[in-house]
Order: structure tokens, then sequence, then C-alpha cells
């Protein structure tokens, strides 16, 4: 059974003990690195911002919940950065799925630009009173 770690490079020792891992590693051995997924700070600062839009703006008449506000702004986010957005014919035939960018699987750089985009897009539409 292969061996699998994961060194987080905050200090010294950790990035000695990738380095004396990668020695040990045996021929061939794969290694990668990363930039930092999200964490749970730009997480709640993410679903905050949602959940401010859900309460004040609406899309194509209809207020949305902080999901369906997360799904359109990744996807034009998404657009924004050159990545592809997907559409899909639906697996039942009625219309078509869109196949976006899942924000788990973003980088905190990612995020952090995300939410600059979201920003932006806050200053240039104009925002509808606040549900009671």
């Amino acid at each position: 059974m292969a061996v699998l770690r994961t060194f987080v490079l905050r200090h010294d020792s950790a990035r000695n003990g990738a380095a004396s891992f990668a020695a040990a590693a045996p021929e061939g051995a794969v290694v990668t690195f990363s930039e930092p997924t999200r964490n749970s700070a730009i997480n709640a600062a993410l679903h905050a911002k949602l959940g401010e839009i859900a309460e004040t703006r609406t899309h194509a008449g209809k207020r949305w919940d902080a999901e369906v506000w997360k799904r359109l702004l990744v996807a034009a986010w998404s657009r924004a950065t050159n990545e592809p957005v997907q559409y899909l014919p639906a697996l039942d035939g009625q219309g078509i799925d869109i196949v976006w960018r899942r924000t788990s699987e973003m980088t905190q750089r990612e995020v952090r630009d995300l939410l600059g985009f979201i920003e932006a897009w806050e200053a240039e539409t104009e925002p509808t009173e606040r549900q009671a």
C-alpha cells in the first residue's frame, strides 16, 4: 500500500520533514505542490457575502437563496477569468444544466479573487429593498 503524506509548509520543521520524506521516497515517486485550499475564515467571508446578496438582490425578477447566488456568481466569475463553464443537456432531457467550478476545490487565492469579483459586481448593480 502506498504511503501518502501531506506537509503544510508553514515553518522550517515542516519544510525539513517534507525534504526528508522526499529524500527517502522510492524511485519514480511523484511530488505535488499546491496552493492552500480555502479555510474556514475565507469560507465564512464568502458565505456571509452570499447571504447579504440573497437578502438585498433579485435576479430575473426573483429573490434567490445564497446557494443559487453562489452558482450564478461562480459561473460569472469563471467566464470573466476564462475558466470553463459547461452547458450540458439535462439528464432527464428537460433543458440544460450548468456544470461549474466547486468553491470547495478552490484555493484561498481563487476565493479571494472571487470575493473581489463579487464586490465589483455589487458596485455595478443596484440592490433591491431588503426583505421584511
